[in-house]
This record gives structure tokens, C-alpha cells and sequence, in this order.
């Protein structure tokens, strides 16, 4: 492919019909430009269609792949980053459509991986300190202690290895191999990275202030999180019997017919 476009933003949705138009807004206003794919798993409130209504608006920057049903947070994005990769985008970026990821945190990520020759960059909650706002203290430290806990069994010196606030160079997600990838959930995030790891691609953590949703409801859920815990032991496991070579002439699959393009 000779040009490329420059930078994506995937955000999934389900039910954000609250957030989505705000969230959009303030991406779109940033100084430095980010094109926009929103990933609906049939929100029966709307969210689609407000992201159809926004379209007439912000043409040739929000695109919207409507998917039939919730089909987990790990689909979601790789359907997101196959479509980008098809579409010539060179950085792809992961982000909550709910406000608890700022916008303008962006710009430092983008930089990170454009500027200072990182492979990834994630936007970190444990980098420097604590820096959650409006999560109960519970979640906090359940979050915080799934960090130790990945690297405590997959020596990946990662702080916040569930993070969900991430851009990658397109040249990453090639060479991993999207359709090697198992998790749907948190473990997701740490697949992920794990493999991106592995793989030997450069990662960094950039500082960020998560702040919990004020408006929706959370997705999180006990599965997600058992999924995570047991999948943090499969992941590791199975990396003592795969050998990670770059896939350099990766196949982009095709959309799944469950996934349509708007």
C-alpha cells in the first residue's frame, strides 16, 4: 500500500447513547487530527444511530461498523483494527467511549509511538502512583493487584497490563497475528500486550488520570474478571510451547458478515 492515512481511533460501544455525541465532539476538536471508527454491538438505545446522525457532520472522519449482538470487548476491537489495517491507517488506537479515558490524552500517546519510536504506547493508571478517580476503593486495589499478579506469573514488567487506553503502530498488530488472539474481556488487554511483548515490539507506559463513567452503566462483570485471572495461567502456559516469529506478510481477514460497514 503507498500512503497511508495516519491515525484511528477504535471505540466499541454498547449502550453509550449517553456519552457517544460528547465523546466524538471533543476527539474531533483535538488540534491534532483523529479519524474515528465506532464498533456497535446493537445498542438497543440508539448509540448507532446517533453515531449515523454525526456521519452527515463529520464525513470522511467517523466511520461505524454495526455488529448483530454483545460479542465481547476483544472482537470488537480486532474486527476494528482489521477493517483500519485494510483502510491504510498506521497508528490505531483503543478507547472507552465513556469519558474514564481524556480525549486529549491522545495527542501523548500518538507522540509516544510517532515522535519517540515506540512500538506501543498505554496509557497507564499505575505508572506514577494511583491515579484512579471515582472507583471504589475495592475496585481499585482489585485492579491494582491483577497487575502484580500478571507480572508476578508472566515476568512482563508491565504496570497496568489491563489497560484499555492504547495506540499501536499498525505494523504490530500484523506481525502479532489478529486471529491468534483468544480472549474477549480483560484478557484481552493482557493477550495483548503479552504478545506484543513476546513478539519483541517496544512498549511504554504514559501517565494518565482514569476516571470512572458518570453517565451508562459499567460492563465490567465477575466472568471478565475470572476470564483474566485463568487466562493470565493459559497465556503463560502456552508460551512454553510457541515459538513468536513476526508474521511480516500477515493476511488481514476479512470482516465477518456479523460486522457491517456504515
Amino acid at each position: 500500500m503507498g500512503t497511508f492515512k495516519e491515525n484511528l481511533v477504535v471505540i466499541p460501544t454498547y449502550n453509550e447513547i449517553e456519552n457517544i455525541e460528547a465523546i466524538l465532539r471533543k476527539v474531533f476538536s483535538l488540534s491534532h487530527p483523529f479519524d474515528v471508527l465506532v464498533v456497535d454491538d446493537g445498542s438497543p438505545d440508539g448509540t448507532a444511530l446517533k453515531v449515523k446522525q454525526l456521519q452527515l457532520e463529520y464525513a470522511e472522519r467517523l466511520h461505524l461498523l454495526e455488529r448483530k449482538g454483545k460479542q465481547g470487548l476483544g472482537t470488537a476491537y480486532i474486527h476494528g483494527f482489521q477493517w483500519a489495517i485494510g483502510e491504510g491507517y498506521r497508528y490505531l488506537f483503543e478507547m472507552d467511549a465513556d469519558f474514564s479515558h481524556n480525549p486529549e490524552d491522545l495527542v501523548r500517546l500518538y507522540t509516544a509511538c510517532a515522535k519517540d519510536g515506540n512500538d506501543v504506547a498505554i496509557g497507564s493508571r499505575y505508572i506514577k502512583g494511583v491515579n484512579v478517580v471515582n472507583w471504589p476503593i475495592g475496585r481499585v486495589l482489585m485492579s491494582y493487584f491483577a497487575g502484580v499478579y500478571v507480572r508476578f506469573i508472566m515476568g512482563m514488567e508491565i504496570m497496568d497490563p489491563t489497560a484499555g487506553f492504547i495506540c499501536y503502530k499498525r505494523e504490530v498488530l500484523q506481525g502479532i497475528g489478529l486471529n491468534d488472539i483468544r480472549f474477549v474481556g480483560y484478557a484481552f488487554q493482557i493477550e495483548m500486550k503479552f504478545n506484543t511483548w513476546k513478539y519483541g515490539y517496544e512498549m511504554t507506559e504514559v501517565p494518565i488520570i482514569f476516571t470512572d463513567r458518570t453517565k451508562g452503566v459499567s460492563k465490567m462483570s465477575t466472568k471478565i474478571f475470572k476470564e483474566a485471572v485463568l487466562g493470565v495461567l493459559y497465556l503463560k502456559i502456552r508460551s512454553f510451547f510457541k515459538t513468536y516469529i513476526r508474521k511480516t506478510d500477515a493476511q488481514v481477514a476479512p470482516i465477518s458478515p456479523i460486522a457491517e460497514l456504515v
